[in-house]
């Protein structure tokens, strides 16, 4: 099984940008994590800040992988042209946020791409990752 995380703008900084909400650990330490709960999963890492470096990596991947997580940071709050990139590829998707984006800031409660995602995962912090990986193994 082939599984890619992508995520999008800020989350390099994950670990140390506003740790009361985003936590302490950097995404090296998250996907090595990862890796040592699911060690017979090819599991695939790649951030951007870039929304068309985004889509870009979406529409190589979205074919020949088993399942996308994609955390598309505040992109997920304004991209039209990411929901289409999602609608428009194979894989199956799960967006997951670190945060409770239903406890944030107002405009941060609308996601364009969850629509186009088989699901949602909000507030677990990175437990969320572990959902998601968890979904695609049952499927």
């Amino acid at each position: 099984m082939k599984i890619i995380i992508i995520n999008g703008p800020n989350l390099n900084l994950t670990g140390t940008r506003e740790p009361e909400i985003y936590g302490t650990s950097t995404f090296s330490q998250i996907v090595a994590q990862l890796q040592s709960a699911f060690p017979n999963i090819t599991l695939e890492y790649f951030q951007s800040n870039s929304e068309g470096v985004l889509i870009d990596k979406l529409h190589e991947v979205g074919f020949n992988h088993d399942g996308i997580i994609l955390n598309p940071g505040g992109y997920s709050h304004t991209s039209i042209a990411l929901a289409d990139a999602i609608k428009a590829i194979n894989t199956p998707v799960i967006e997951v946020h670190l945060s409770n984006i239903a406890s944030r800031e107002t405009f941060r409660h609308h996601t364009y791409t969850g629509a186009n995602c088989v699901g949602i995962i909000s507030g677990l912090g990175i437990k969320g990752y572990k959902s998601a990986i968890d979904f695609f193994i049952s499927e």
